[in-house]
């Protein structure tokens, strides 16, 4: 009882330190707000107003037709342009698609032949290159088939495709990237306040006052671990009702008091990580040169930007003791698709092993700095 009533009032008196730093509570309120709200409305992974140029070469129905068809929010107008333009326009940027319909395309489509369109991408803007490619395809066949239907009566697909999207039914990106950026802005002020958190008490001079004090080096380093997840936590649930659920209008499907257990499973593992790098880092500028490449694996090889099953096996092997690979999982399954505990077990369980090594480590690097300071 006495261990626990330690950790719970270092980890009062770690609160009130925080509450006392307007820095870093002014980086908790922008990093769950207006960070959230920019990123989810500033960054879009579907098509938007791409601009296209036509070059028009049959000067038929069909053709003018297919011009036509490229309309906003999609493309923007397209621009028709002579075959000397295709290069200088995508050398300069100006165009990033460029539809080049050949001469006789409509006599060649009436009498059964299969002639070809030349579709010119700048696969240099990767995203839109590959969504816009597959939109343009789409058009085209719409509106070639319905051409050939007007003009030869019988023609039909061979099968009837219907898609239907599961859990984000308007393929919106603002739904994938709200949530995403609150799991992302979530590991690392874990790994910042953590940190922060230990180089605060070597800056202020108050780790010598604790070592004096009849407290253990466990204690000391678990309500610094408690403390710093429970605001980040908090900050967390407020900003997917207020942020998410309300500015944005997107819908939560799973259970918030879920996601809260597995976050703050999660972030036993990450704060410690970020003490662990504060036993190594001696000012808050070296702290914060160590934790960026830290958190940058972990944000862009856990599975919430890129999907596990396109790295390399040997890779995919590897992320898997990150604790953010398993902790992104139980997320997406949690809040996009409303699973229960009974499906999303694994991947609590596997967090909750790594925290504890990560634990375990940190408190061995904290425990070698606190016996340096002595």
């Amino acid at each position: 009882m006495r261990w626990i009533t330690n950790i719970y009032r270092l980890g009062i008196k770690e609160l009130f330190s925080l509450l006392r730093d307007p820095v870093l509570m002014g980086l908790i309120l922008y990093t769950f707000t207006v960070a959230i709200y920019t990123v989810a409305n500033g960054v879009k992974t579907e098509l938007n107003n791409a601009s296209i140029a036509i070059v028009d070469e049959d000067r038929s129905v069909l053709s003018s037709t297919l011009t036509g068809a490229f309309l906003p929010p999609y493309f923007k107008p397209p621009a028709v342009i002579a075959p000397s333009a295709v290069d200088p326009g995508m050398d300069t940027g100006r165009y990033t698609f460029v539809l080049d319909i050949p001469p006789s395309f409509e006599a060649d489509v009436l009498a059964g032949r299969y002639p070809v369109i030349q579709l010119n991408v700048d696969a240099t803007a990767m995203a839109i290159a590959g969504n816009g490619a597959n939109y343009i395809t789409s058009i085209l066949d719409t509106e070639l088939l319905k051409f050939v239907s007007r003009d030869g009566g019988d023609t039909a697909l061979a099968v009837d495709l219907r898609i239907r999207a599961k859990y984000n039914p308007n393929l919106d990106s603002t739904w994938f990237m709200a949530v995403m950026q609150i799991i992302n802005n979530l590991t690392i002020l874990a790994i910042v306040l953590g940190g922060a958190a230990v180089i605060r008490e070597r800056e202020h001079g108050t780790l010598e006052h604790l070592l004096v004090m009849p407290v253990t080096v466990s204690e000391i380093m678990l309500a610094k671990i408690w403390a710093n997840g429970l605001v980040i936590v908090v900050a967390a649930i407020l900003s997917l009702q207020i942020v998410v659920q309300g500015l944005l209008g997107i819908p939560i499907l799973g259970s918030l008091v879920l996601f809260s257990l597995g976050a703050a499973v999660y972030l036993f593992a990450v704060t410690a990580m970020g003490i662990t790098l504060a036993t190594v880092a001696t000012t808050m500028p070296q702290f914060g040169l160590l934790s960026i490449p830290v958190f940058v694996v972990m944000n862009l090889l856990s599975g919430g930007i890129t999907p596990l099953e396109s790295m390399p096996p040997a890779l995919q092997t590897m992320v898997q003791v990150l604790p953010s690979t398993h902790f992104i999982t139980f997320a997406q399954a949690v809040l996009y698709r409303g699973a229960g505990l009974d499906i999303v077990w694994p991947q609590l369980l596997a967090t909750a092993v790594i925290g504890m090594a990560f634990l375990t480590f940190a408190l061995v690097r904290f425990r070698a700095t606190l016996a340096a300071v002595r």
